[in-house]
């Protein structure tokens, strides 16, 4: 189940880093750690799927700090905090910004390794909604100007006629070229298509029909 896994351990404290990487590792998961976040984002990239067990008092900039700022460099990755003097304030603040979750130190081996695993678990998932975007994204990237026209007309619901009348072409022509984006996108309906062009954030064009 962990083959592959790799969890990042952010603690400025030698003992509890040497602590959880045995943990962590008795189960399976590789570990990585660091002493701070600069050393963490100085290395060379992240492995997928992974999780970061950080800790919320840290020299310079606190666990909460890095959080938000992984949050800004578009750095997803589940966060896992741990803290010896931790508060319900904190706790909150943390899970609100997305942490999977806040464990007091001395926390049950248990529960890290739960907590962790779900990490993991919802890092495999965001992977698998990126490659499917990324999917998505090259099926649109190969349509034509035209087609890409069509797609849009259709994802705002106009009819072929007022396709056709819209962008100055036979309504024979517009059958084929929805026949086309169809088959390229890989969408068998309507509604499939609408919520791919959904999924890639592509805005909806406001006709006025003919």
């Amino acid at each position: 189940m962990t083959t592959g896994t790799t969890v990042y351990v952010v603690d400025d404290d030698d003992a509890v880093r040497a602590s959880i990487d045995r943990l962590l590792r008795s189960v399976g998961h590789a570990v990585e750690g660091f002493p701070a976040p600069q050393a963490f984002l100085a290395a060379p990239g992240h492995a997928r799927p992974s999780c970061l067990v950080l800790d919320v008092r840290l020299p310079f900039m606190s666990g909460l700090e890095f959080q938000r700022d992984l949050a800004l460099r578009g750095i997803d990755i589940p966060i896992v905090f741990i803290t010896g003097h931790g508060d319900v304030p904190m706790s909150v603040a943390a899970m609100k910004a997305g942490a999977i979750e806040f464990l007091t130190k001395p926390f049950r081996d248990q529960d890290l390794i739960d907590a962790v695993h779900r990490g993991i678990e919802l890092d495999r998932q965001r992977a698998g909604a990126r490659q499917a975007l990324d999917e998505i994204g090259g099926r649109h990237a190969s349509l034509t100007v035209r087609e890409r026209e069509v797609m849009a007309a259709v994802v705002a619901g106009l009819m072929n006629k007022q396709i056709a009348a819209l962008l100055d072409i036979s309504e024979v022509t517009v059958k084929v070229h929805r026949a086309q984006v169809m088959r390229k996108m890989g969408a068998t309906t309507l509604p499939e298509l609408v919520r791919q062009a959904d999924r890639l954030g592509l805005p909806t064009p406001k006709y006025q029909a003919p």
